[in-house]
């Protein structure tokens, strides 16, 4: 007796298929607020917490049994199937593991890839210590690219300061804020001068393979973003090779680059930049009087006449191409009492002002005689706090 997949059967499947977008999209929004409910509270340096909870797995549960129990009615499934039935029942299959795979494994769409604006707003506000300027163009300039559809060229940030002033933890606070899985997102590429390029004879190498990988990261998704960390001890010329992916293009060769995103982060300018907030300090005036227009012009013309930076002389520069020179100002006293403070939270600690007072005044000051700046930062925060409690 030869029996078929019925119309029931057809309406069914198309029903189950239904269900499984509406738990899905259940399921999404239950890990998104989970995403949200553990944003806060981590401290600098550290990852976002990404996890599924138990409700999640039984909902994804619920998906794959539906489809069995669909399968095991003898009204809907047979013995023998028409062509027609097995197409069918094959494309469910293939629709089911695709939903459930994107839904698993990331990819270079909107619900993996969105700004959280407030977040970003929030984590610079009370997470990143004595940079007013930084925060202001940071959120500014993410916020402003990403609401673009259509932007005419990528975002480029060009990132400088002292060590430990925030440099990295700042592109850490736009990665956690654009991309769902943070820093660990395939969709973020970092490159460490020392690491990836230490060898000056390697240069047309270098520029080659450079060029291929941003080529190659960017065709597989248009909204990826590049660090570049340690520009001071980069080659010079380097980073002029990827300048076309930069620029005013629409497409080179069938590859868009306008939704990328490129930070530099270096300690170049630094000495500019520390020389401006100290001539404020001596003068009486308030850090926070300290604008973009005080150090920009300076900031860029002492980076690009820096002959041991990667920027010495790059067509960058020259073009116009770099977006913003955000500067970050070297940290007081107050601002790594503050470091020391959140990262007792981070631990899991009961902050402890007294602990952190202890911290901060163990940390090595400068111009000696005043001992206004921290000389690392909040940089070695972390290993001393273990000294104390």
């Amino acid at each position: 007796m030869k029996r078929q997949l019925t119309s029931h059967g057809s309406e069914e499947a198309a029903r189950i298929v239904a269900v499984d977008a509406g738990l899905l999209r259940r399921l999404d929004g239950g890990d998104r607020a989970h995403q949200h409910q553990h944003r806060g509270g981590h401290g600098r340096g550290s990852h976002r917490v990404f996890s599924y909870l138990p409700e999640h797995f039984l909902l994804l549960q619920r998906v794959l049994s539906t489809r069995v129990d669909f399968f095991k009615q003898d009204s809907v499934l047979v013995s023998t199937f028409e062509p027609f039935s097995t197409a069918l029942v094959v494309g469910i299959g293939a629709t089911l593991g695709r939903t459930i795979y994107n839904y698993l494994h990331e990819s270079c769409d909107p619900k993996w890839i969105a700004l959280n604006a407030t977040g970003l707003k929030v984590d610079l506000d009370r997470k990143l210590f004595g940079q007013h300027i930084a925060s202001r163009i940071i959120l500014k300039a993410v916020s402003g690219f990403m609401s673009n559809d259509n932007p005419k060229k990528p975002l480029v940030l060009s990132l400088h300061g002292w060590t430990g002033t925030g440099k990295n933890f700042v592109s850490q606070l736009i990665a956690d804020n654009v991309y769902k899985e943070g820093m660990d997102s395939s969709f973020v590429h970092i490159f460490t001068s020392e690491l990836h390029f230490p060898h000056a004879s390697q240069l047309e190498t270098y520029k080659s393979q450079l060029q291929q990988w941003i080529k190659g990261n960017v065709t597989n998704c248009a909204q990826s973003m590049f660090i570049f960390d340690e520009m001071d001890k980069m080659h010079p010329g380097l980073i002029d090779s990827i300048k076309p992916y930069l620029d005013y293009y629409d497409k080179l060769d069938g590859v868009s680059y306008r939704k990328a995103i490129f930070i530099f982060l270096s300690n170049a300018g630094g000495e500019s930049i520390t020389q401006t907030a100290l001539d404020f300090w001596k003068a009486g005036r308030d850090r926070e009087e300290i604008e973009l227009r005080d150090l920009e012009t300076l900031l860029s013309l002492a980076v690009f006449n820096n002959k041991k930076s990667g920027l010495w002389h790059t067509s960058l520069i020259d073009k116009n191409l770099v977006d913003f020179f955000v500067p970050f100002l070297p940290l007081e006293y107050r601002h790594v009492v503050q470091c020391a403070m959140a990262e007792m939270i981070a631990r899991g600690h009961q902050p402890d002002r007294s602990v952190a007072d202890q911290v901060a005044r163990d940390v090595v000051y400068f111009p000696k005689t005043e001992r206004v700046f921290s000389v690392k930062g909040c940089k070695t925060i972390e290993s001393k706090l273990d000294y104390y409690i």
